[in-house]
């Protein structure tokens, strides 16, 4: 039987791409579906980024973008989304400097025929309200001292984990294994360590 996996994405987040490209490698080697949801940097930031600052205007504007297309096209585009729009961000470099043209190749890639309206979209605050209740809703599983990405197995969800490298085939879903083992086991709460390698996308 498919287990879906509820997970809590935002574009710019390195930590969230990299936990994303497990879980798809998860489903090629387990019985797992992920759906994949919108949670917002900058709702979490709210208050505390400068609202003149560029990069707190793309911090919303990635997770805009998703949430637009998700709506619009529901799961399984959002999931093409986050793969077209994360390897031009992460692995091709275009980082925040270029987000607007990740933004907009990635839905070109995907075909969806209003993509020119979630792009212009993605300017306002259109899809403000929907972003606080996603970011709410995947807060609520978790608690708030938490960022991307977060992974929910049924009732059960916990921010993370956090890599640095993707694992792949077998490896990935002996991780998950572990994974799931521990997250539906009702009185595990944390498990974490300093980092000390740099993040690799490959």
């Amino acid at each position: 039987m498919t287990k879906t996996v509820k997970f809590w994405f935002d574009p710019a987040c390195p930590f969230a791409w990299i936990t994303s490209r497990w879980m798809k490698e998860v489903e090629q080697v387990r019985d797992v579906k992920v759906d994949f949801n919108v949670i917002s940097l900058g709702v979490l930031n709210e208050g505390k980024d400068d609202p003149d600052d560029p990069e707190t205007h793309k911090k919303w504007q990635g997770a805009r973008t998703a949430l637009a297309v998700r709506e619009r096209h529901g799961a399984e585009k959002v999931s093409e989304f986050y793969t077209a729009a994360g390897t031009r961000i992460h692995n091709q470099g275009y980082g925040l400097d270029r987000y607007d043209e990740a933004l907009t190749e990635a839905l070109e890639e995907i075909g969806v025929e209003d993509a020119s309206e979630i792009f212009e979209a993605s300017k306002q605050d259109t899809y403000d309200d929907g972003l606080r209740e996603s970011t709410k809703a995947a807060l609520s599983l978790v608690g708030n001292d938490v960022g991307t990405p977060i992974i929910a197995i049924g009732d059960s969800a916990f921010f993370g984990p956090v890599m640095t490298r993707i694992a792949r085939g077998e490896e990935a879903g002996a991780i998950w294994d572990g994974f799931d083992a521990l997250v539906t086991f009702p009185y595990f709460y944390e498990l974490k360590r300093a980092r000390n390698s740099d993040l690799d996308f490959s």
